[in-house]
């Protein structure tokens, strides 16, 4: 199965993608963290998108609050799907990052699920959904999820 990298604009936005991890444990996804911001490391952002594909990913997670460009730029240079995650903060504690991360323009799109930790969850079960399309063993866990009330306990 391919993997997963989840791509944060700073540091500071790790204790709240860290929430995902038990669903890609539980979906048995392999996954990477990379402190990348779309601002400070434009560049890192634009080769690590470029060569995800071919580098065994098969989505990219962007998580970035404020103008919360970072899920953009990552779907700038990859046609793999990306899945934006709005981070709380900022002037209105998130909204901006939901509508920057929401509104894209028409020929890039990126998949935008709630600010915070419910938006990292929501973002790993998303890559699970979308992994499962290919893998059966995959796809009845997620039923399994889904007859467990979306609990992974």
């Amino acid at each position: 199965m391919k993997k997963v990298a989840v791509l944060i604009g700073s540091i500071s936005d790790k204790d709240i993608v860290m929430a995902s991890e038990p669903y890609f444990k539980f979906f048995g996804i392999e996954w990477e963290l990379h402190v990348l911001s779309a601002h400070r490391n434009p560049q890192e952002v634009s080769e690590f998108s470029k060569n995800a594909r071919k580098n065994g990913f098969g989505c990219l997670i962007g998580g970035a609050g404020m103008a919360a460009h970072l899920a953009g730029a990552i779907k700038a240079h990859s046609s793999l799907p990306v899945i934006g995650i709005p981070m709380p903060g900022g002037i209105s504690n998130g909204m901006d990052a939901l509508l920057a991360t929401v509104q894209m323009p028409k020929g890039v799109p990126v998949a935008t699920v709630a600010v915070g930790k419910a938006g990292a969850i929501n973002a790993a079960i998303l890559c699970a959904e979308i992994f499962s399309l290919e893998n059966d063993a995959l796809a009845e866990k997620l039923d399994l999820f889904k007859s467990n009330g979306c609990k992974i306990d």
